[in-house]
């Protein structure tokens, strides 16, 4: 495991390279034809990098796609011209290019990282991968398993249909596949010891697709939402939901017996539910008698907003079919605050939402005013969910992506300490595309 710190006293540096490229993969199963992806390196997902909180991530990027491309470190809070986001932090990397990213890990937790550009296409087609930034004293757990779940909308010949942005994708619910992946393949059953613990870190890696994980016969453990820790609890109805972009760790006994097989089940989509994997038992002797107490991580040092004379705005999301039109004949579907941007794929800068003073606690009445799911996404902060439709939250949850069902209100909270324009956007990214994009300054 590597330290925190070099001889030198300066941070361990870890590095790595990404190139994005062109490649072939075996998403669906042995038999069936492969699928030609963009892929990181030639895998899918991208490979997983990991390094511990404190430690300093330098990553060269290269592109050997026929179009520009960057790289998101989505949910680290990283220094902004590290963000990744073209024509706002950075121009595109063009083919043939490079680009070195270089950051220190601030907080402890599961992450991910994509483009930004063109990215309801470039993600759609595979370019995205984890990024693991390890506490200094892991909990301990029998195994650390990462799913990175992923949706293609493939054809009969296993190849991936074009069509990406279309109207009516952007417009809907974006664009949801008909096939879904973990770590790059269909899966069949996972195996698993009775008595085993596991930290399972579920990535959400998908342009469009929400997922709702039921543990048929276990009961999961939040102890971590979008890289941050959380009270261990629960989730509602045994539910794990996550939107495109969002994340969660669970800690998963394995309280079934030897030999016996358990689905897990994605209900979120109704009429259309399915198994996604198996838990499959082998027939050894449990590891242990009964779960051990339920694990706590050690909180990030966040800044706590200041809730008493914070600076207060109203965010309105509004659009889509079945919702505003005007937006829909200015060729746009989405609008935040009434205004329609797609900055971030290629568009120019524009103005701000609104400017904050270094330092200066935040709330966010944030409004979904349409008849769809919006997984709204913050860059270079995470934020405190304070209440939902006027009720307090149970958890209080810091997250950097919060999901607002129809017709839902949102209180966040965060401070504004980050230096720089920052995306604000829902990450259904054709909704992006189609117009559901702001930016927020710091000075």
């Amino acid at each position: 495991m590597p330290g925190s710190a070099a001889a030198n006293g300066e941070p361990q540096l870890v590095e790595a390279r990404l190139v994005a490229s062109v490649a072939r993969a075996q998403l669906t199963p042995s038999g069936y034809a492969s699928t030609e992806v963009w892929a990181y390196n030639g895998q899918l997902p991208g490979p997983t990098l990991r390094l511990r909180q404190g430690e300093r991530l330098r990553v060269r990027v290269q592109n050997m796609l026929t179009e520009g491309t960057t790289v998101h470190w989505h949910g680290v809070r990283v220094p902004n011209a590290m963000d990744g986001v073209p024509v706002i932090t950075q121009p595109p990397i063009e083919p043939g290019g490079g680009f070195t990213y270089e950051f220190t890990a601030p907080d402890a937790g599961t992450f991910f990282y994509h483009p930004h550009q063109r990215s309801y296409e470039q993600v759609g087609r595979g370019l995205a991968g984890a990024l693991i930034i390890e506490e200094r004293e892991p909990p301990r757990v029998d195994r650390d398993v990462l799913w990175v779940l992923g949706d293609w909308r493939l054809d009969r010949d296993a190849s991936i249909r074009g069509g990406f942005g279309s109207f009516m994708d952007v417009s809907h619910n974006g664009r949801v596949g008909n096939t879904v992946t973990i770590n790059g393949r269909v899966p069949d059953e996972f195996p698993v010891r009775a008595g085993e613990r596991i930290r399972l870190r579920l990535v959400n890696a998908a342009a469009a697709r929400v997922f709702a994980l039921q543990f048929r016969g276990h009961r999961p453990w939040v102890i971590a939402l979008d890289g941050q820790p959380v009270e261990p609890h629960e989730p509602d109805r045994g539910v794990v939901e996550l939107g495109p972009a969002m994340r969660a760790d669970l800690i998963l006994d394995m309280t079934a017996g030897p030999g016996s097989r358990h689905a897990v089940r994605d209900s979120f989509y109704s009429r259309l539910e399915y198994e996604l994997v198996h838990l499959t038992y082998s027939d050894e002797l449990p590891l242990r008698a009964r779960p051990d107490e339920p694990v706590r991580l050690p909180a990030n040092r966040l800044p706590e907003p200041v809730l008493e004379n914070s600076e207060r705005h109203a965010v309105v999301f509004t659009g889509g079919m079945m919702g505003n039109m005007r937006a829909l004949r200015r060729g746009m579907a989405w609008a935040v605050n009434g205004v329609s941007s797609a900055c971030g794929e290629g568009a120019s800068a524009f103005d701000p939402l609104f400017v904050l003073r270094r330092g200066r606690s935040c709330v966010l009445n944030l409004v979904n005013d349409t008849a769809w799911h919006h997984p709204i996404h913050l860059h270079g902060h995470s934020f405190r969910v304070l209440t939902r439709n006027g009720a307090p939250t149970r958890h209080r949850e810091w997250l950097d992506t919060v999901m607002l069902v129809p017709h839902e209100r949102a209180e966040i909270a965060f401070v504004a300490d980050n230096l720089g324009d920052w995306m604000f956007h829902c990450h259904v990214l054709e909704h992006q595309a189609g117009g559901m994009m702001a930016c927020i300054r710091v000075i």
